[in-house]
């Protein structure tokens, strides 16, 4: 999968549109990245021994078909590329700049 933690990312379909945010966890195996403020759902709480009861809202995961990477270059979203460096050492890069990702 070629997004990875602590990536920018913005949303390109689904209900959340346009959002931005941070990528907190990648699910390679089902192909699903959560991200930070995205598709929030609403989940009642019962309430337990050291956890108060209540509603709340939470990430839930997103498809990562559904996503791009924002360029860090030009702000812009943009696909990922791979190449080989000095020392044969396989980097990530946006396709738009040509910028290397971190």
């Amino acid at each position: 999968m070629k997004i990875k933690k602590n990536d920018l990312i913005i949303v390109i379909a689904g209900k959340d549109k346009g959002k931005t945010g941070k990528v907190l966890e990648a699910m390679p195996d089902t192909k699903k990245i959560l991200v930070e403020g995205v598709n929030m759902v609403t989940k009642h709480v019962k309430a337990k021994d050291k956890v108060p009861g209540g509603i709340m809202k939470t990430e839930r995961p997103v498809d990562v078909s559904n996503v791009m990477i924002i360029d860090p270059g030009s702000n812009k979203p943009s696909r990922i590329g791979y190449k080989i460096e000095k020392g044969q050492k396989k980097v990530r890069y946006a396709k738009v700049s040509g910028e290397i990702l971190p």
